[in-house]
C-alpha cells in the first residue's frame, strides 16, 4: 500500500510540474490568425521583431467628445508584445471638467498613476456598497479592484494626464451609462430597472444615441 502511494505521489507531481522545455519567452500576437478565448495566436518567433514591443503614448488623446476625456490604450490589439504577459498600459488625458463615467473592466485590476493635475478617482464595493474616493495629484496612485465600478474625474481647472496599467492585455469594458442608454434597451425596461421616469430615459437616450 506504501509502494502504491508513494508512486502515485511521484505521479501527480511529475504531471503538475510543467516542462520548462515549453516555455516560451513570449507570444506576440499574430492579428493575421484567428483569435480564441485565451487572447491572439502566437506570432511565429522568426517574424518577430523589436517594433512588436513597442509603442507610444507620449501623444494627447482626443478630449473633444461629450466627457471630455480620451483614453488611449496599448493594450494587446495595439502593442502585439503584451499578449499572453498579463500587463498593459493606457493614456489618460482629462480636459477640464472631462469625466470617465462608471465603468468596469471584467477582465483585469487596475493601477492608475498621476502624471499631471488633479484627479477624483474612486470605486464602489460589490459587498456592501462602499465608496473609497480620493482626490489625486500628481505622483499620486490608486488601484482599482477587478470588475468594480470605478470612475475618475478632472478635479482641477487644468488638463489632467495618467497612465492606468492593467493586469490583463486585455481588460475589456462596459460603461454603465452606454450600457444602459446607447443602444436598443427597451426604454420601458431601463425605467424598471433604474427606477428613472420615461423622459429621463428618452434625454438620456438621445444625448447617447440609444434606440428603443
Amino acid at each position: 500500500m506504501v509502494h502504491i502511494f508513494l508512486l502515485a505521489l511521484c505521479l501527480f507531481f511529475s504531471s503538475s510540474v510543467p516542462s520548462h522545455g515549453s516555455v516560451q519567452d513570449f507570444c506576440v500576437a499574430d492579428y493575421l490568425a484567428p483569435e480564441g478565448p485565451a487572447g491572439y495566436s502566437c506570432k511565429k518567433p522568426a517574424n518577430v521583431t523589436v517594433a512588436d514591443f513597442v509603442y507610444s503614448l507620449a501623444k494627447s488623446g482626443n478630449t473633444t467628445n461629450i466627457i471630455n476625456a480620451a483614453v488611449t490604450p496599448a493594450f494587446a490589439a495595439q502593442l502585439p508584445g503584451v499578449n499572453g504577459l498579463g500587463i498593459s498600459i493606457a493614456r489618460l488625458d482629462l480636459a477640464p471638467s472631462g469625466v470617465i463615467p462608471l465603468h468596469t473592466h471584467p477582465g483585469g485590476s487596475e493601477i492608475l498613476v498621476v502624471i499631471q493635475g488633479k484627479i477624483s478617482a474612486g470605486f464602489i464595493s460589490s459587498s456592501a456598497n462602499t465608496v473609497y474616493l480620493k482626490t489625486l495629484k500628481k505622483g499620486d496612485i490608486m488601484v482599482f479592484p477587478q470588475g468594480l465600478l470605478h470612475f475618475q474625474v478632472n478635479a482641477g481647472g487644468t488638463k489632467a494626464i495618467a497612465f492606468v496599467s492593467f493586469s490583463s492585455p486585455s481588460p475589456g469594458l462596459q460603461i454603465l451609462d452606454f450600457a444602459l442608454f446607447a443602444n436598443d434597451f427597451p426604454s420601458m425596461l431601463v425605467e424598471k430597472t433604474t427606477f428613472l421616469d420615461d423622459a429621463q430615459v428618452k434625454k438620456l437616450k438621445g444625448v447617447l444615441g440609444g434606440t428603443g
